[in-house]
C-alpha cells in the first residue's frame, strides 16, 4: 500500500504533505528531524492519510493536493476539526 498523509506540526500548526509505502516509518523520519524540508517544525502527528494499492495514483494524488489550491481547500474542509 501506499499512503499520502497530512501531518501536523505540534510547534507551529503547519502541515505537511507527503506519500509513502510506509507510512509509520515516514512518520519516525520526520520526528527525528531527518527530512531537511520539516526537521525544524518536528514532532509530528498524522492528522489524515489515503490509503492507495498503486505508487502511481499515490503520487499523483499527492501533487494534485499540493498544486491544486482547490483540492488543499476541499480536502481542509473535510478535516478542518483535525486542523484546529
Amino acid at each position: 500500500m501506499y499512503y499520502v498523509y497530512v501531518l501536523k506540526s505540534k510547534v507551529d500548526s503547519n502541515t505537511y504533505i507527503g506519500y509513502s509505502s510506509d507510512l509509520k516509518a515516514r512518520l519516525e523520519s520526520h520526528n527525528k528531524g531527518e527530512n531537511k524540508s520539516t526537521k525544524h517544525r518536528a514532532p509530528f502527528e498524522v492528522i489524515y492519510y489515503e490509503a492507495y494499492r498503486n505508487e502511481t495514483d499515490a503520487r499523483r494524488r499527492e501533487q494534485e493536493i499540493k498544486n491544486s489550491n482547490y483540492q488543499k481547500e476541499q480536502l481542509f474542509k473535510r478535516i478542518s476539526k483535525s486542523l484546529e
